[in-house]
């Protein structure tokens, strides 16, 4: 995509996508909307004109109008956006081929830029950075008023040069200094093992343009290295999602019929719903599929239709939440916006805004043989500033309004404070060794609990089902 060059017509093109709104808004909400959104414009051009005049320094007029268009996009919710043209770029790369960075999920909770998950394998994982570092810093500038896009195009870079960023963790005073060195971030999204004879593992860490096909020769293979697979352990947990129609995709795989997902907009009417199809050749071995509260959106519907199925047992705990659907509109000049536009429902018409998917089994993580740690606090859905609220959010909505026209008091729910710094940093390191291991030595894989209790689940399945046959 060209960048327009000359700065005068990048103005225009920015004007553009307002009045464009602007014409939409006419055509959909008729003349009363029409008039007022029109004064609006104008409000904004008056603003626009005194600065550009009057103001103490001079300005950037195309500055001044992205960052107020950014402001409108983002103030919806935290998913929507306004994307300059180097932003656009950089989210066509996250989902296909490779690219040059230090391999970390971020997104903006309350203001500050915050740290979803480090990537396996990558440097900042090897270097320690964790889930809920709070990064002021990039190179030495602040990333208090930094959009999210600007703050990953300073730590994407070409290969072997380096990136100095600065965090705060919580249990620690002064903030943490990482210089990192970048590196290729790969796109594989599929990763396995024979736990034992018979019993597979898969890890989907993401969902990519590829994540089927790698699934479909993940299975393949381990099929292919001793007996019939007797059943299999799905991992989803800490899986930011990634594209829908690969998480479709994932679910049909398992599946022989039924919903796999639905879509309602803004008119529940207008509702698409995601089926299954038959194609013949779906495995029929009992799965356990595992989720965590870094497990979200894509990752989040493929656990609720194997779920709502009756195909696959979940265990862990509680998913993100994220349940909402966004759309990426390539604007004039290289341009994009991205926004919302519906949420998802499982099959059995259960909202994942917001509530995220309950696990059937309910299993905190630890690792076999060593004391049990804190739980991790994990950064949801329903903790982002202006998050679409789900069902039971509105439903206490409500209640605490009715306590309030009634004279009660709505009462103060303090959380629980996490302790113990010490104990989180060794689980994750504990974390990070047993998978930076289990590519060679899968046995290590079964120190982790919530993987040992899903093969024992599948064992004593299958012993179950062996003494029936006797029968």
């Amino acid at each position: 995509m060209g960048l327009i060059k000359s700065k005068t017509a990048r103005v225009l093109v920015l004007l553009a996508v307002v009045l464009c709104g602007v014409m939409a808004a006419t055509s959909v909400y008729g003349n009363f909307e029409n008039e007022e959104t029109y004064e609006g414009l104008k409000l904004f051009s008056d603003v626009l004109e005194e600065l550009e005049k009057n103001y103490v320094e001079p300005v950037d007029t195309r500055e001044l109008i992205e960052k107020a268009i950014s402001g409108m996009v983002e103030s919806l919710d935290p998913h929507s956006t306004f994307m300059p043209p180097e932003a656009f770029d950089q989210l066509q790369d996250e989902t296909r081929g490779e690219f040059g960075g230090i391999g970390i999920v971020i997104t903006k909770r309350n203001g500050r830029l915050t740290v979803v998950s480090p990537i396996e394998g990558t440097p900042a994982s090897k270097a320690g950075i964790q889930a809920n570092d709070v990064i002021i810093e990039v190179d030495g500038k602040p990333t208090g008023d930094m959009n999210l896009w600007e703050a990953v195009e300073k730590m994407r870079g070409k290969p072997g040069t380096q990136v100095n960023i600065k965090v705060m963790r919580k249990g620690l005073s002064e903030p943490m200094k990482f210089s990192l060195k970048r590196d290729i971030i790969p796109m594989e999204s599929v990763k396995y093992a024979m736990l034992k004879p018979g019993y597979g593992y898969v890890w989907i860490t993401n969902f990519r343009e590829n994540t089927e096909d790698e699934l479909r020769k993940a299975l393949a293979d381990l099929e292919e290295k001793g007996d019939p697979l007797k059943g299999l352990i799905l991992d989803m947990r800490d899986n930011p999602g990634g594209l829908l129609t690969q998480a479709v995709s994932v679910s049909d795989l398992f599946l022989r019929q039924g919903k796999v997902v639905s879509i309602r907009g803004r008119n529940a009417k207008e509702e698409s719903v995601y089926e299954a199809s038959d194609n013949g050749d779906e495995p029929d071995y009992p799965m356990v599929a595992l989720i965590n509260g870094g497990s979200a959106s894509a990752a989040e519907i493929v656990a609720g239709a194997l779920q709502d199925n009756g195909r696959s047992l979940l265990l862990g705990t509680d998913s993100f939440g994220k349940g909402s659907v966004q759309t990426v509109k390539p604007l004039r000049g290289g341009y994009g916006l991205k926004y919302t536009i519906a949420r998802y429902y499982t099959p059995s018409g259960r909202s994942i805004q917001a509530e995220g998917i309950h696990p059937d089994l309910v299993v905190s993580r630890r690792f076999i043989d060593e004391q049990a740690a804190p739980d991790l606090e994990s950064l949801k859905e329903k903790d982002l500033k202006n998050h679409l609220p789900g069902e039971s959010e509105q439903r206490q909505e409500q209640d605490f309004r009715q306590e309030g026209e009634n004279g009660q008091d709505g009462g103060d729910e303090s959380k629980t404070e996490i302790s113990g710094a010490t104990e989180r940093e060794k689980l994750l390191r504990l974390r990070n060794a047993l998978y930076r291991a289990s590519d060679q030595d899968p046995e290590v894989l079964l120190r982790d609990s919530q993987v040992n209790r899903a093969y024992e689940i599948l064992k004593g399945y299958e012993v179950f089902r062996a003494m029936g046959e006797e029968k």
